[in-house]
């Protein structure tokens, strides 16, 4: 991993940047080891109100094309602090390191490794939400869909406690791997040097049951957690179809979804007509509605 002391990032990818936003008195635990995959050691952060009473948590997965990035990217969850919820950044095995599962079966090992720790971290572990951009989006899907399925349960921790989530709200990410090309993007995703292809070890095309085995749309039951998805109708890196699919498919089984169409914004929510943190304040709203906050 780069040291964040040295190497050169964007302001909002700094760990000060996150540090700054936190409000007076809050407890900060970096680099706390929640899994061990081969040699390394899997890292999450957790920020948390000074609360008498247990918290909701939210986990932030970044985007990155499960390939690049760290805990420390774009938090933009960050601000549920001051509403009185724990957020937990997350870092996972990345798909130059290892090829799909490994990155779902970490995420699933943090859920449970925070909900086995509930007591330490002062958590609610029935108040479990997940939310991300990009891939980080995929994942937050891919997540919510399996929670009663015995899928991506490599980690010992996951047999010790749930990694079940409440709500989700996944940004500008993918649900069905087969139907990538369907619309406009700016690549051909079928290609093997496509962030797909490289997640999954080969070409789209070459591996239908692996891109099903991805896709959170595999997994979607009636005990699915509520959603709020956000995409840019000018997303021509993940098309907003992706998005559309999973919604239409949520609704179908009977779980509450709300598809946030952000008019004018590519891909990350920028530059649309409504800024990125009154996005965030929507889905924010949103973690309040189903947490009771």
């Amino acid at each position: 991993m780069d040291n964040i002391n040295t190497v050169a990032r964007p302001k909002s990818e700094a760990p000060q940047y996150i540090l700054d936003q936190l409000p007076k008195g809050a407890i900060i635990e970096r680099d706390i080891v929640y899994a061990v995959n081969g040699e390394r050691e899997m890292l999450l952060d957790v920020y948390r109100p000074n609360a008498a009473k247990p918290t909701p948590l939210v986990l932030w997965f970044y985007g990155g094309a499960w390939d690049w990035g760290d805990k420390d990217r774009s938090n933009a969850m960050i601000g549920l602090v001051k509403r009185g919820y724990a957020v937990s950044s997350i870092d996972w095995t990345k798909s130059k390191e290892e090829v799909f599962p490994a990155v779902i079966c970490d995420c699933r090992a943090a859920v449970s490794f925070l909900r086995f720790n509930a007591r330490r971290f002062n958590l609610d572990p029935t108040r479990f939400g997940a939310s991300g951009e990009s891939s980080g989006g995929h994942l937050t899907a891919l997540l919510a869909t399996v929670g009663d399925t015995t899928e991506f349960m490599k980690h010992p921790i996951t047999k010790k406690a749930s990694s079940a989530i409440q709500a989700a709200s996944p940004w500008c990410g993918l649900s069905d791997f087969l139907k990538l090309n369907d619309f406009k993007c700016d690549q051909d995703y079928s290609y093997a040097f496509s962030a797909p292809s490289r997640l999954l070890g080969k070409p789209i095309k070459e591996v239908p049951e692996k891109c099903k085995q991805a896709s959170p749309l595999t997994y979607i039951s009636k005990n699915t957690p509520p959603c709020f998805i956000a995409h840019g109708d000018k997303d021509f890196c993940v098309p907003l179809n992706q998005s559309e699919l999973l919604h239409a498919a949520l609704q179908k089984a009977g779980i509450p979804s709300t598809l946030y169409v952000a008019k004018g914004a590519g891909h990350g929510l920028d530059d649309g007509e409504a800024s990125k943190d009154e996005i965030i304040e929507k889905v924010m709203d949103f973690f309040d509605s189903q947490f009771k906050i």
